[in-house]
């Protein structure tokens, strides 16, 4: 990771809890955006790969080119080695890397796609420097990321509204920005690109089941992911105030009328 005024902390850490959700993303449910505009021979980089689900599916839809995937997590990247070997992935590669300064020459790819990558580092604009500078001319660069201040839940549910405030400030205390969904287009164009199209799209949560999931992946990652050591550590939050939180968690999921939606701003970039 790198060291001074772009030093980060990435907040969720690799819990079960966090897992649980990283390997649901889908390119359907997390990349529709970018999907039309690749061709079966791309080269394609996938930035902050985690689990590597994405990335599994983004290389059935390049048969004749190839996926790399890169996080900075090496444990990480053994689960996205195996998610690849089990659909005999063969064009695809994994390796460590830092999203801030990536280690390949440029141009090296076609597409330099980034999912929930840009909130979690320091310097989001010196990231998104770094991918145009490895994506060839013409290629995109295609990045999304969620929103937290714009999420949006029913019934109201007060320690919900705790919960939002707790996690922007740890992460803000950790270097990121909770925000970035909002901020991408103005990122991108203090990076350097002109060409670009800038959309939004969101998850939603509402059936009985993905409410039990959301609420529950999310009670569980409040009390014991790395996000809840660095809630504590910051002295932001206890681990009473944890489980009060987990708890509303757990009411909101219960609320037959229950509904979470979770905003995303998305950005392709023209190279």
């Amino acid at each position: 990771m790198p060291t001074g005024p772009t030093a980060v902390v990435y907040t969720h850490g690799h819990h079960e809890s966090v897992l649980r959700s990283h390997t649901w993303r889908t390119a359907a449910n997390s990349a529709a955006y970018l999907l039309a505009a690749l061709e079966p021979h791309h080269r394609v980089l996938d930035v902050g790969c985690g689990p590597g689900t994405i990335t599994a599916d983004l290389a059935t839809l390049v048969p004749d080119g190839h996926v790399t995937g890169v996080d900075n997590a090496e444990e990480i990247l053994d689960t996205a080695r195996s998610a690849a070997a089990a659909r005999s992935l063969t064009h695809t590669a994994f390796r460590t890397g830092d999203a801030q300064a990536l280690p390949f020459p440029d141009p090296s790819f076609d597409v330099v796609h980034a999912h929930q990558v840009l909130q979690h580092l320091g310097d989001p604009v010196g990231a998104l420097r770094e991918m145009r500078r490895v994506c060839a001319p013409g290629g995109l660069v295609a990045v999304r990321d969620a929103d937290h201040a714009a999420m949006t839940w029913h019934p109201p549910t007060p320690g919900l509204d705790v919960w939002l405030e707790l996690y922007r400030s740890v992460a803000r205390a950790g270097g990121g920005e909770p925000d970035a969904g909002r901020h991408l287009r103005a990122w991108a164009r203090e990076a350097g690109f002109t060409d670009l199209t800038a959309t939004a799209s969101a998850w939603c949560f509402a059936e009985e089941a993905e409410r039990d999931w959301w609420g529950g992946l999310w009670a569980d990652r409040t009390t014991a992911s790395g996000y809840a050591d660095r809630a504590i550590g910051l002295g932001h939050a206890d681990p009473a105030r944890l489980e009060r939180i987990a708890a509303a968690w757990r009411e909101w999921a219960a609320a037959p009328d229950g509904w979470f939606a979770v905003l995303h701003g998305e950005l392709l970039c023209r190279v």
